[in-house]
């Protein structure tokens, strides 16, 4: 296999957190902790991003990380607080943000996801373009308590929401509101800055992605501090401009294959080329379009 196209199929894996011990074992990792407002702090190691919300009783935790960073993500939380991690959040299902499940789990914390994250973490999946197989996770690790729509969590002073939305980056996506701290947690709903990874083979597709920054939209404000999945904090501007890029990819995509090109044919074209400069920057353009068309094909 030639080197660049190994160097795409590892980020693939990366960003969809199906390799876990790769980065966690090539490089130093620190999980960085930033206070964001009142008790909600944002978490940034190698896998998708976390938040937390401290409160007397306790913390709760949005993901876990890559089960390889759980005891980096202990000590992270240990910097803020001497409480207890009590409940953990799954946004989805993949790998860097369910990692951390079955030690929490072991240490008393309740897992929590919408129950499509429990029924995919119960059998096989499979990643499309790679061929790749994901086993079951472990019983320990799966959600204890599932939900169908969405539940709110009076954590302290903290009104914390968690919001199941359309499938879009998975049929598993929850997205987080503290409301009274006016941060959201948009997990991988939102790569700031990049092109995302959407799991199709998961009922993700460029049109759930765009109604789920919608959703995001719709309960944030120009003060709201915004966490991705992936990516630097963020804010409303910064998340209006990603939207943008995708209604353009999806466009062009979407017109291609009304003029009836192939797959190849559309990848051909170079739909994204004035985009590359500034947001391919985790995929391959090439790649990144292969996913935007396979996601359309589905629906």
């Amino acid at each position: 296999m030639h080197a660049n196209c190994r160097r795409v199929l590892m980020i693939v894996a990366v960003n969809a957190g199906l390799v876990a011990s790769v980065g966690a074992q090539q490089r130093p990792i620190k999980i960085q902790v930033s206070h964001l407002a009142a008790d909600v702090h944002m978490l940034t190691g190698a896998g998708g991003n976390l938040a937390a919300c401290v409160a007397d009783d306790g913390v709760l935790l949005i993901d876990s990380e890559y089960a390889q960073l759980t005891d980096k993500v202990l000590d992270a939380i240990k910097s803020v607080t001497d409480k207890p991690i009590r409940i953990v959040v799954n946004t989805h299902w993949h790998f860097d943000h369910v990692g951390g499940n079955e030690r929490l789990a072991k240490e008393g914390a309740l897992i929590i996801a919408h129950e499509n994250v429990r029924q995919r973490m119960s059998v096989e999946q499979v990643l499309r373009g790679m061929g790749r197989r994901i086993p079951p996770s472990p019983e320990a690790a799966l959600p204890d308590i599932t939900f169908k729509d969405s539940l709110t969590f009076h954590w302290g002073e903290e009104e914390v929401r968690v919001i199941h939305i359309d499938p879009a980056h998975t049929d598993g996506d929850s997205i987080v509101h503290f409301r009274k701290a006016n941060v959201l947690h948009l997990a991988d709903v939102y790569f700031n800055g990049t092109y995302p990874f959407i799991d199709v083979n998961a009922g993700g597709s460029i049109d759930g992605m765009i109604k789920g920054v919608d959703a995001g939209l719709a309960l944030a404000d120009d003060k709201t501090k915004i966490i991705p999945g992936h990516g630097p904090l963020s804010n409303v501007a910064e998340l209006r401009e990603y939207r943008a890029m995708l209604v353009t990819v999806r466009d062009r995509v979407k017109s291609l294959r009304e003029q009836g090109k192939s797959r190849e044919d559309v990848i051909a074209s170079k739909p994204t080329k004035d985009l590359d400069a500034k947001w391919a920057k985790s995929f391959a353009p090439d790649m990144w379009v292969g996913i935007v068309y396979d996601g359309m094909t589905d629906k």
